[in-house]
């Protein structure tokens, strides 16, 4: 594959690109699902494609094809070009990027078992055993299970003299129920609810779900969510676990983090963002035990890899320190408009046919060194929420309300009854300086993120938020439906 990246690397010289890359991605994608007793979805497809990036005068050109020849690499690099040559007359300003030196090198995402050499029929018989015990309750009008795998196998080659192989690895399952009497409707998922749980890794990450084993306890608590008062509204103390926190980490700190977005590239279709440059190293974020940490070698993790889309080695840094914005997701474009010298290795595109731009990395709160119990404990009056069913979050990521699957009540530092339709609201710094009391790391877990959403045309890209759980003052309680 290298022999036939060379050739777009040649046409960049040769037209004195100032950079220019070229990805081949050859990807697997296996998607498999039960729903009702029936198999709902089970499709296996590979694409293979490159794209190549060229910088000429400042200005980007970008193409890509699947043609795999010498002949229509050459002709895709001369419309990279040719697009870069247009681009300069309407461009606002002359691209530089920031330096990153030349590496050789093969990366693989670690894994135990090859989830494509798990045979099909084993996949299913997990998610038929699965579905029934999920719909032994005629309640429940809808019982779902689904896996999903991805192999991208990327050569990556740039100007710089950069010529890097990466192997990257996801599985990922999830299991629903939904329950329906009188009108109401209810839902519980497993682990997560939005695609469920993906992580970096190879099918021990699909056993280690146990699927078969949690449908119980989702099937009962879809049910008794029926006939559960609704959430109180008011104002009171919150516990938020771990995978409704990692939503909350995601829309509040990762987008509003992604300098792109802060400088207002992304402002005419996602919105732009609160946490502007001239705040960077004094905005307080949230309360000093806060500590967002942003990490591209995070085992496990969606977008851990050894280096992202500019070629750039992974790294860790925080985006909030001590409860001070303290960082971006940057990439080699942007990170010198705030005077840094090297990008953090923050880009990556979709696919081959997509252009890279500035993503999410892993982003994770770091636990602290409560205990869960004693989390609970010191809440007089209060409430617990799990599971996202629904998120609303402004242009700026400041006012949010997100509304979550399940509640429990909390007296007198006891969790007591089940609460269905709970939300809660904020202001992005005010939540996050309400925060004062986060889980120790025995407590902690990785949850992914399998389809964030971005730019025009439109990509999605993996990420992982880790958390424990957290408390919260003083919240802004409601409920929704």
């Amino acid at each position: 594959m290298f022999k036939l990246a060379a050739k777009a690397i040649e046409i960049a010289h040769k037209h004195k690109a100032e950079f220019g890359d070229i990805r081949i991605i050859e990807e697997r994608r296996q998607n498999l699902g039960v729903k009702n007793g029936e198999i709902s979805s089970l499709t296996d497809q590979v694409t293979l494609g490159y794209g190549i990036r060229v910088l000429c005068r400042g200005a980007w050109g970008f193409a890509s094809g699947s043609v795999m020849t010498e002949r229509a690499v050459a002709d895709t690099a001369l419309k990279a070009i040719a697009i870069a040559k247009a681009s300069r007359l309407l461009m606002a300003g002359r691209v530089r990027l920031a330096p990153e030196p030349a590496y050789t090198d093969f990366w693989q995402t670690p894994f135990t078992k090859d989830p494509f050499t798990i045979p099909v029929e084993t996949k299913l018989d997990l998610m038929f055993k699965t579905d029934a015990v999920l719909r032994k309750n005629k309640k429940i009008r809808v019982a779902s299970s689904e896996m999903r795998f991805i192999r991208e196998h990327q050569w990556h080659m740039t100007t710089d003299g950069s010529r890097i192989e990466q192997v990257l690895l996801s599985s990922g399952a999830n299991i629903s129920a939904t329950a329906v009497e009188n009108g109401d409707v209810q839902t519980r998922a497993y682990p997560c609810t939005h695609g469920g749980q993906t992580l970096a890794g190879g099918w021990e990450i699909i056993e280690a779900m146990d699927m078969p084993g949690h449908a119980e306890r989702v099937r009962d608590e879809a049910v008794a969510l029926l006939t559960a008062p609704a959430c109180p509204a008011g104002v009171s103390d919150l516990i938020i676990s771990g995978n409704q926190l990692a939503l909350q980490i995601h829309e509040s700190v990762g987008h509003a983090s992604e300098l792109d977005r802060v400088l207002g590239y992304e402002e005419s279709y996602a919105g732009s963002s609160f946490a502007t440059t001239d705040k960077l190293g004094h905005f307080r974020y949230g309360s000093p035990i806060v500590n967002l940490v942003a990490d591209a070698t995070l085992p496990g993790g969606l977008a851990t890899a050894g280096y992202d889309d500019d070629a750039v080695k992974a790294q860790r840094w925080h985006i909030v320190k001590d409860g001070i914005l303290s960082g971006y997701m940057t990439n080699r474009e942007f990170c010198g408009k705030i005077g840094k010298k090297r990008s953090r290795g923050s880009c990556r595109a979709d696919g081959y046919s997509n252009i890279p731009i500035t993503r999410i990395c892993n982003l994770s709160l770091m636990p602290g060194s409560t205990p869960l119990e004693q989390l609970v404990g010191e809440v007089k009056n209060g409430i617990m929420m799990e599971n996202n069913m629904s998120w609303s979050i402004d242009q700026k990521r400041l006012n949010f309300q997100f509304g979550c699957e399940i509640g429990w009540l909390i007296k007198n530092g006891k969790k007591t009854k089940m609460v269905k339709n709970p939300t809660y609201q904020g202001i992005t710094p005010e939540f996050w300086g309400s925060c004062d009391a986060i889980a120790d790391h025995q407590q902690w877990r990785l949850w992914g993120v399998a389809n964030c959403g971005k730019g025009q045309p439109g990509q999605t890209a993996m990420m992982c938020h880790g958390s424990s759980p957290a408390r919260f003052r003083k919240i802004k309680i409601g409920m929704h439906g």
